[in-house]
C-alpha cells in the first residue's frame, strides 16, 4: 500500500524547534506551565475539516446547509486560540535529536492540570504534555474539546522541537472517549491514543467512520492502549464493545492493560507509564488480515448502496431514507460520495416541480 504523504504543515513543524535554537531565539521555556496562551489557528481545526473527519458526510451535509447564508463559515475556527488556557509539561533535559514525544489529554474536569505523579514519568521518557482549561466533560465535543486538542498539538510543534512521528492523544474517563474520536479522524495527526477508563464503539453515530484514506491510515500505522480498571464493570463493557468494533473494522492488535483491583480513578505513575511503554513500541500491521477485513467490509457496503439506489429507482422514498440513514451512521465517511450522491436524489423526489 502507497505510503500517505505527511501534510506539509506537519513538515514545516518538524524543524520549528530546530529553527528556534539555530536561527538565535532564545529557547522556549520548560518545566511545568500553568495558564498558557497559544495564539496560532490550528489548519486542521477549521470547521470543514472537522466535519469532513469527525462527522458522519449526511450529518456534515445538514450542518453545511445550516451554513449556507455565510460562506466563510468551513474556513472559519469553532475557537478564538488567543481565548484559550493551557497547561503545559515540558521536560527540562534537551529535546532528543528527533525531537521529543508529544502527548496531548483530554481531561474529564474543566480546569487544565497536570497530575503531579506523571511528572517523573514524562520526564524519563521525555514527553511534552498538553492540556486544555474548560475542556471537561460538560463542554461541546465538537466545538471545543476536539479543537483544543488540535490546537494543543499544533501549537506545541510550532513552539518546540516535536517529532511528528511520535505525537500521541491521551485521555481519563469522558476524555478517552473523545480521545478516540480524534485518533480515528485525525491518524495523520495522532499516531496513536492512550485510553483511560473510557472508549466507544467505532463506526456508529456516535464515533462515525473518517474518509477511507484516513480509515486506512488508522488501520494501517494507529496504535491504541487502553487503561482500565478491573473492577471498574461500566468500562470494562465499554471496552469490550470497542474492541468487537475495532476488529470488525480492521483495527488488529490494540493493546489493553489490565489495572488490577482498581476502580474508575485515573492512572498512577506506573500504570501511566505501562500505558507509555505500551504506545510507544513499533507497530508491526497485519497487512493481509487488514487487507482481507476491508474487501469484505467493502462487499457489505457496495450491497448496501445497491439495494438503497434500487429503492430510490422504483420511488420507494421512505426506505430509502431508512436505509440511507443506517448506511450513514455504519459507515459514514466509508460510504462517500455515494451517499452523498443517493441523498441528493432523494431530495430531487421532495423538490417542487
Amino acid at each position: 500500500m502507497k505510503k500517505p504523504r505527511r501534510p506539509r504543515w506537519l513538515i514545516a513543524l518538524g524543524v520549528a524547534g530546530v529553527c528556534a535554537a539555530a536561527c538565535g531565539a532564545a529557547p522556549p521555556p520548560t518545566g511545568l506551565q500553568r495558564d498558557v496562551v497559544f495564539n496560532l489557528p490550528a489548519p486542521l481545526a477549521r470547521n470543514g475539516e472537522l466535519l469532513r473527519r469527525l462527522v458522519s458526510p449526511l450529518h456534515a451535509l445538514d450542518m453545511q446547509r445550516e451554513m449556507a447564508g455565510n460562506p466563510e463559515a468551513l474556513e472559519a475556527s469553532p475557537l478564538a486560540p488567543s481565548r484559550q488556557h493551557f497547561a503545559l509539561y515540558v521536560p527540562t533535559s534537551p529535546a532528543p535529536a528527533t525531537g521529543y514525544m508529544l502527548l496531548v489529554f483530554v481531561p474529564p474536569w474543566n480546569d487544565a492540570r497536570i497530575p503531579v505523579e506523571w511528572i517523573p514519568v514524562l520526564d524519563r521518557n521525555q514527553v511534552i504534555f498538553a492540556t486544555a482549561a474548560g475542556s471537561g466533560n460538560d463542554a461541546n465535543v465538537l466545538d471545543r474539546r476536539e479543537p483544543l486538542a488540535l490546537l494543543a498539538a499544533y501549537n506545541v510543534m510550532q513552539r518546540y522541537h516535536v517529532d511528528p512521528a511520535r505525537v500521541y492523544i491521551g485521555g481519563f474517563s469522558g476524555g478517552s472517549r473523545v480521545a478516540l474520536r480524534l485518533a480515528l479522524g485525525y491518524p495523520d495527526v495522532f499516531r496513536g491514543a492512550l485510553l483511560d477508563a473510557g472508549s466507544d464503539p467505532i463506526g456508529t453515530a456516535q464515533v462515525p467512520l473518517p474518509p477511507e484514506d484516513l480509515l486506512h491510515r488508522f488501520q494501517q500505522a494507529s496504535r491504541i492502549v487502553f487503561l482500565t480498571g478491573s473492577d471498574d464493570q461500566v468500562r470494562q463493557a465499554q471496552l469490550a464493545r470497542t474492541e468487537t468494533s475495532l476488529v470488525q473494522w480492521c483495527v488488529f492488535g490494540a493493546d489493553s492493560i489490565p489495572r488490577l483491583h482498581t476502580s474508575h480513578v485515573l492512572a498512577d505513575a506506573s500504570a501511566f507509564a505501562r500505558g507509555l511503554a505500551m504506545l510507544f513500541k513499533p507497530h508491526a500491521p497485519e497487512t493481509a488480515k487488514i487487507d482481507a477485513c476491508r474487501v469484505r467490509n467493502a462487499t457489505a457496503l457496495h450491497t448496501a448502496l445497491g439495494n438503497t439506489a434500487s429503492m430510490v429507482r422504483t420511488g420507494h422514498v421512505g426506505d430509502a431514507m431508512q436505509s440511507l440513514a443506517a448506511i450513514d451512521a455504519r459507515y459514514a465517511g466509508l460510504a462517500a460520495p455515494r451517499s452523498i450522491q443517493l441523498m441528493r436524489a432523494l431530495d430531487s423526489h421532495h423538490a417542487p416541480h
